[in-house]
C-alpha cells in the first residue's frame, strides 16, 4: 500500500488533520500501530479537533477583539462590583444562546473593555461567530458605508455575529444616522443574538444621550 499516496489524497480531500495524524501514525513501529477500527475513530477525532481549532483561530481572528484578555484574568472584588460567579456564568455562553444582552458601567481605566473581550474570546472559544467594535471605529464604518452605498450590507454581515461588542459607548454624541443604525442592529439582534455594550455612563443616562423618543 502507498501510504504517501494516502495522506496526499487525504490533503487534496481537505482532511488536514486527518492526514497530520496519519502520517505521524506511520512514524511509529508496527507494533505500535492500533487495530484498523481504532485508528479510523483516532484520525476522525483528530479531524473534528483540527477543525475545531481552526474554526476558533479564525472567530478570533475576524472578532477583532482589542485585548487578548481571558476570564481567568478578570479581578472580581466588591469594589468592582463583580463576583468570579458572574465571570463563570457569562463565560459559558448561555446569555449568546438566550439572546440576552450585557451591559457593563463604571469609570475610565476600571477594565470594561478588558471583561468585555475576555468574554467575546470564550464566545470564540465556543464557537460563536463575535464582532468587536470600538464606539469610534464602529461611527466610522457607519459613515463609510453609507458613503459608499454598502450600508444594507454592513448591517446584515453584523447581524450574522452571535455576539456584538460595542465598547465605550456614550463618549461621542450619535448622529441621527448612527440612531438609526444602533436601532437596526438591535432589532435584527433580538432575539438572535447577543450584544455587550461598555459605557461610562449609568444606564440611566442613556435615554438622555441618545435623545431620541
Amino acid at each position: 500500500m502507498n501510504t504517501q499516496n494516502t495522506a496526499d489524497q487525504m490533503k487534496s480531500l481537505r482532511l488536514s488533520g486527518m492526514a497530520r495524524r496519519y502520517e505521524a501514525t506511520l512514524q511509529l513501529p508496527v507494533h505500535e500501530i492500533q487495530d484498523p477500527h481504532s485508528m479510523l475513530a483516532m484520525l476522525v477525532q483528530a479531524e473534528i479537533e483540527y477543525r475545531e481549532h481552526a474554526r476558533t483561530e479564525k472567530y478570533l481572528r475576524f472578532s477583532k477583539l482589542r485585548y487578548h484578555a481571558l476570564p481567568e484574568d478578570i479581578l472580581c472584588t466588591s469594589e468592582r462590583g463583580i463576583t468570579r460567579e458572574q465571570v463563570l456564568r457569562l463565560s459559558d455562553g448561555t446569555f449568546i444562546e438566550r439572546g440576552e444582552n450585557v451591559l457593563i458601567t463604571g469609570a475610565t481605566g476600571c477594565g470594561k473593555s478588558f471583561l468585555a473581550c475576555a468574554l467575546g474570546r470564550s464566545s470564540c472559544l465556543l464557537g460563536f461567530r463575535t464582532l468587536y467594535f470600538s464606539m469610534n471605529k464602529f461611527l466610522d464604518a457607519l459613515a463609510q458605508a453609507r458613503l459608499d452605498g454598502t450600508y444594507l450590507r454592513w448591517i446584515k454581515g453584523i447581524s450574522s455575529n452571535r455576539l456584538l461588542i460595542l465598547d465605550d459607548f456614550g463618549l461621542k454624541p450619535l448622529s441621527n444616522d448612527a440612531r438609526i443604525a444602533i436601532l437596526d442592529i438591535l432589532e435584527d439582534r433580538y432575539g438572535n443574538g447577543a450584544t455587550i455594550i461598555t459605557s461610562q455612563l449609568p444606564v440611566d443616562n442613556w435615554y438622555n444621550f441618545i435623545d431620541e423618543p
